[in-house]
């Protein structure tokens, strides 16, 4: 029987007892903040149809305004920033190494 992503208390596990996938472990994820290839590969096969791309990672100066890339950027770094704002605790939003902070960063926000 092929895997089978099931939802479940937060969590994606495989149907017939594999690991959950890459982009919810270590191995997915990149250590500067974000998911690595390897986690976007996994989390599009989670989720058929889904659009999730690599972070705009060019410095804004780079980007042509209005540009597409600009635009995703612009728009992740208000959504994100929201996020942090809002849903994180003090610790969390002044600790460097937080997950939210390194995705900042490496978005350049």
């Amino acid at each position: 029987m092929a895997d089978i992503a099931l939802r479940g208390q937060g969590r994606v596990m495989m149907a017939s007892g594999g690991r959950t996938p890459a982009w919810q472990r270590k191995e997915g994820k990149n250590p500067e903040g974000g998911l690595n290839r390897k986690g976007i590969a996994s989390y599009r096969a989670a989720n058929p149809g889904s659009k999730l791309s690599l972070a705009v990672t060019t410095k804004p100066s780079k980007l042509k305004p209005g540009s597409k890339s600009a635009k995703r950027r612009k728009s992740f770094c208000a959504r994100m920033k929201g996020m942090k704002k809002r849903l994180t605790s003090a610790k969390t939003a002044r600790d460097p190494n937080s997950r939210i902070n390194k995705s900042l960063r490496k978005w350049n926000c």
